[in-house]
């Protein structure tokens, strides 16, 4: 269960990052399924499409997802960011502090 937990937060930080890569359906239909927690038989019904073409837009845009953090990595360079200013904010004085927490406020 944590797993899966996990996935899901990891694809909707992906999609925040790459979501308007997709098509507009997947992003509609991406939206219902995991931001309103619709199921695919109701997305299906309110879209006036089958089951499986929901399922299949939805496999595609996640699939796109993990190839685009693959490929391009903004959510690895954030994370390798925020660790460095995290260190960095360890050796500075306060000034220094102030600035690396306006960066991080950026991220």
């Amino acid at each position: 269960m944590a797993d899966l937990l996990e996935k899901n937060q990891q694809l909707i930080i992906y999609y925040d990052l790459y979501g308007p890569l997709l098509t507009e359906k997947q992003q509609q239909y991406f939206e219902l399924y995991y931001f309103d927690d619709l199921s695919l038989a109701e997305i299906a019904t309110a879209e006036d499409v089958s089951r499986n073409a929901v399922f299949d837009a939805l496999k595609k845009a996640t699939t796109l997802l993990y190839n685009y953090e693959e490929k391009l990595k903004l959510y690895e360079r954030d994370q390798e960011v925020m660790k460095l200013l995290n260190e960095l904010k360890k050796h500075t004085d306060p000034k220094g502090q102030k600035i690396i927490e306006q960066l991080e406020n950026e991220y």
